[in-house]
């Protein structure tokens, strides 16, 4: 089916749904090294003008990949419910965005509707909001996990501790590890991303962290960013495995890059339940995604970046999930080009994550060759924090020494806790205050105080 739409005395035409969902596209670099974006801002607003049009039915009947061909086509129809779609099933692409901004429609509602919304429906309106409509939408739409603690509560935010070294040195690894707990993060995940995929090496890190977690009866959950199958061998080994983790896309064929289909995540995510190891919860699974996946693999089949992105979405709440992360400016400039377009992305993703009943987090984050600094990030930790952003990393000097790009610091996150009032999951601000690391506040006491944990670790880690 074609759209069209006139400007003046210009007519402009698309020649399907997916081009017309690429061309009201915020204007972003990796569209147009796709060649899909619009070739004129007036292009880009006749484009949102169909948009707005369409009724939100035709996403059901017009597949951007198509489902013969595509796992995770088929697994977005086959997995909606027009129960929960009814509420919704009469309003336009443009109806549905007032409805979603209109005060009425609260917390309640958009978790009725969540199982009835496609990521092509909820990428589609988000194209027709703004910054502060992204946010306000956002806000509405609380996504609450468990496993050792409860991320995600409204007026709370977590952090992921990302302690990485570059040989995966155990004790470096604890030195930053140890650096984060006195600055109040962690309540998230620990989470480290592995230098190497030697089996040995990250049971030695697994292992680790859970006697640290043990030893100081820490009420988070620990995770090594390997590749699933790792992690499944590590399970099969008895390796003390909290949450599974996995990069995702959009597409069956942008996974089968990352090595893995939909088949191996529902194996991962059952060997995880069968070790019991949650204690408030069993959300299991984290999950990292980022506009430009598809596209980088040559899999995006002529969608957006943005739309293959929300499709990946959907691919996480089938199993889920207690965190998703999408690391929004990691892949480089040739996809978001500077600090508006990596801000602009962040918004939309933790948008269209929250509307599908995802537990969005967000990676604030740059390459060194982007047209973007720190004041870009936080611009954009500011906006995600009010936007009620799950979970954003804490890395030692926002500066990762492993994967060598910039994102957020554990001053970070005090600060964006202190001016917007924002409190860390409730067991770890309970474990804060019994270590005297924090008061019932949450605010952080004296080095002075912290000492006897501190000399505690050190002489435990063996760190100097």
């Amino acid at each position: 089916m074609s759209y069209t739409e006139t400007i003046g005395s210009r007519t402009y035409r698309f020649a399907d749904l997916k081009t017309l969902m690429a061309k009201a596209s915020p204007q972003r670099s990796g569209d147009q090294l796709a060649g899909v974006a619009a070739a004129s801002e007036e292009e880009r607003v006749a484009a949102k003008m169909a948009l707005a049009e369409v009724p939100l039915r035709t996403f059901l009947n017009e597949a951007l990949i198509p489902y013969e061909s595509d796992e995770v086509t088929r697994l977005v129809i086959d997995d909606h419910s027009p129960q929960a779609f009814a509420e919704i099933s009469h309003l336009t692409v443009g109806d549905f965005r007032n409805w979603l901004l209109s005060t009425t429609t609260d917390a309640d509602a958009l978790t009725r509707i969540a199982a009835g919304l496609t990521p092509e429906m909820v990428a589609a309106v988000s194209k027709l909001m703004r910054n502060q409509d992204l946010i306000a939408a956002a806000r509405k739409r609380p996504v609450i996990t468990r496993f050792r603690n409860t991320v995600g509560l409204p007026g709370h935010m977590s952090v992921r501790l990302q302690p990485n070294h570059p040989t995966d040195d155990v004790k470096g690894i604890a030195a930053s590890m140890l650096d984060g707990l006195m600055y109040g993060c962690g309540d998230a995940m620990i989470g480290i991303n592995p230098a190497s995929d030697n089996l040995a090496a990250i049971t030695r890190l697994l292992v680790m962290v859970d006697e640290f977690r043990q030893r100081y009866q820490v009420p988070t959950q620990s995770c090594v960013l390997t590749h699933v199958t790792n992690t499944i061998a590590a399970i099969e080994k008895g390796a003390p495995v909290d949450l599974v983790f996995q990069s995702i896309a959009g597409t069956e064929k942008a996974n089968a890059g990352f090595g893995i289909s939909l088949s191996l995540l529902q194996e991962a995510y059952e060997a995880g339940l069968s070790l019991k190891r949650g204690t408030v919860g069993n959300n299991l699974m984290y999950f990292e995604t980022g506009q430009g996946s598809a596209l980088s693999a040559d899999a995006h089949f002529g969608v957006d970046q943005q739309t293959c992105e929300v499709r990946a979405y959907a691919i996480a709440r089938k199993f889920n999930p207690f965190l998703v992360n999408t690391v929004v400016g990691f892949i480089g400039p040739e996809y978001l080009y500077d600090g508006k377009q990596i801000t602009r992305a962040g918004l939309e993703d933790h948008f269209c994550g929250k509307l599908l009943g995802v537990p969005m987090g967000c990676d604030i984050c740059y390459t060194n060759h982007a047209e973007a600094d720190q004041d870009d990030m936080d611009n954009l930790l500011t906006l995600l924090g009010v936007a009620g952003i799950n979970f954003i990393m804490g890395i030692p000097g926002a500066d990762d020494v492993m994967l060598n790009y910039q994102s957020t610091s554990f001053h970070d996150a005090l600060y964006v806790r202190d001016v917007l009032g924002l409190r860390r999951a409730p067991e770890f601000e309970e474990w804060l205050e019994s270590m005297q690391i924090a008061d019932a506040r949450g605010a952080l006491l004296s080095a002075s105080t912290q000492q006897p944990l501190l000399e505690g670790v050190r002489d435990w880690m063996g760190i100097e």
